[in-house]
């Protein structure tokens, strides 16, 4: 298949103006956007291998959340990244201050979380990474299921015809209501230990000049709609606006006392540099406001800890374990094992590890740094001479896993992007599923699972990020034989 039928045309402009219409986009300037990138049709999973997904995913979050508050096992475990990574050598120092000061840290933990998956051929689902801080997109996952579910009513023989099979039924992606639902209890427990008149106060940490705010914003209105007040800031806002209240309260420059903080910034150092600030060592002032906000008592994601926990030194550690010694960090042994399965290969890097690799098939393989976003991972020929090139204090940095093949879809697909349609003839798609705990308890009515987001792509493409690569996004479906 080739060509799109010419019949198509006015259903997939009927998509675009309905993604725009829905808040399903990224702003391009002040005052204008385009539709976010999506799939015309769902993609399709097995409803028991979902449903197996939806209920392991949660372990995985209590799981990280024992992590994040093991300061002893997170310093150990990421001590050898100092001379790696500046980046992380900074987030390991600002939480050995957190934790060691003379004031101890009051705030409420809040685990926001995206584990991606994806669906090998042979293996099944394996976790790709844990994102625990700036764990965006679910209210795009939603908006995904939404498009679809319109377009399947709408425009039923467009929808079909891209479709994976010609029966199938939408599996239901509640993230903003689970998602909003969640950080508002979060925000009540804090509002209610203090005698506030006003309503909860939540806020958003962006990046300036932000262009996925889209996403953002109807995170916000789920927010708004359960009675909490919304405010954004940067960093370089925070540093001048926050400021301590009695019996640990924060306090915000205009707006009273403050319940719940969710970091949509932060991952990177561009996010602390403010260029009008003189001060020793970069990013030192505006990554101390981190600190700041754990030594009072308001709901966080992501503590430095959390940030910590979820990234890929952690994780590799954490895949090399045995069962028995997962189930140390409260999971029962029966639940180790679960995670245990979906955990896949990964490998430290070290002296031997180039020798080691020209042994190995290349295109099973990917050499990952501690980067979050798009980006930082090595494919294919690109990873033998970065390997060779590593010095001895970089190797703590880098890891190496194995490349996880899905199947792709057995029909053509359709993604528009920028108002412009391309046929995919080998999509294949990552699956990412949102859990929230508080304080290590779920945090949402179906044990902690709040939603997911697909992203898709050709199977040719490295980087599938729908903000920051080549993704769509996109939903899932499961086949439904006709009666």
């Amino acid at each position: 298949m080739s060509e799109i039928p010419h019949t198509h045309h006015s259903a997939l402009q009927d998509a675009i103006e309905w993604a725009l219409l829905h808040g399903f986009a990224l702003k391009t300037a002040s005052g204008a956007a385009i539709h976010c990138a999506f799939s015309l049709a769902p993609t399709l999973i097995d409803r028991e291998r979902f449903q197996k997904l939806k209920q392991a995913v949660p372990l995985f979050g209590k799981l990280l959340h024992a992590v994040s508050e093991d300061y002893n096992f997170i310093q150990r475990i990421m001590a050898p990244i100092a001379d790696a990574d500046a980046f992380f050598a900074q987030l390991v120092k600002l939480h050995q201050q957190i934790h060691n000061g003379t004031e101890p840290e009051r705030r409420l933990s809040m685990l926001f979380m995206r584990s991606d998956f994806m669906d090998d051929a042979e293996r099944g689902p394996r976790i790709i990474e844990f994102n625990g801080i700036a764990a965006g997109m679910g209210p795009f996952g939603q908006r995904a299921h939404e498009l679809h579910g319109y377009m399947q009513q709408q425009w039923p023989e467009v929808f079909q015809h891209w479709s994976p099979v010609c029966d199938l039924e939408l599996i239901e992606n509640p993230a903003i209501k689970q998602l909003s639902a969640a950080i508002a209890c979060a925000a009540r427990q804090i509002h209610g230990e203090f005698n506030d008149s006003e309503q909860p106060l939540f806020i958003m940490v962006v990046q300036e000049n932000e262009d996925n705010v889209f996403d953002q914003h109807l995170l916000e209105q789920g927010l708004q709609a359960l009675g909490i007040r919304t405010q954004r800031r940067t960093f370089r806002e925070l540093h001048e606006q926050l400021s301590s209240g009695d019996d640990g309260r924060l306090l915000l420059v205009g707006h009273g006392g403050v319940d719940c903080i969710y970091l949509r910034a932060g991952y990177q150092h561009q996010d602390y540099l403010a260029e009008d600030l003189v001060e020793p060592d970069c990013c030192e002032t505006l990554i101390q406001t981190r600190a700041f906000m754990e030594k009072h008592r308001v709901a966080i994601n992501a503590t430095v800890g959390q940030q910590l926990a979820t990234c890929k030194r952690v994780q590799m550690i954490l895949t090399t374990m045995e069962a028995s010694a997962l189930a140390r960090f409260g999971l029962s042994l029966t639940d180790a094992e679960i995670v245990k399965t979906f955990l896949g290969e990964m490998y430290p890097v070290g002296a031997d590890s180039a020798e080691w690799f020209e042994r190995q098939d290349a295109d099973n393989w990917v050499l990952k740094n501690q980067g979050e976003g798009g980006g930082h991972c090595v494919f294919n020929q690109d990873i033998q001479p970065r390997l060779e090139s590593l010095e001895p204090e970089e190797f703590s940095a880098w890891s190496l896993m194995r490349r996880l093949h899905p199947a792709h879809r057995p029909r053509p697909a359709l993604l528009v992007r920028k108002g412009h349609p391309m046929i995919v003839e080998d999509l294949i798609s990552e699956i990412g599923i949102f859990t929230v705990h508080i304080d290590g308890q779920p945090a949402t009515d179906e044990g902690g699972y709040a939603g997911y987001l697909i992203r898709s792509k050709p199977a040719s493409v490295s980087e599938g990020g729908v903000h920051s690569g080549l993704g769509a996004a996109d939903s899932l479906a499961v086949y439904t034989p006709p009666s």
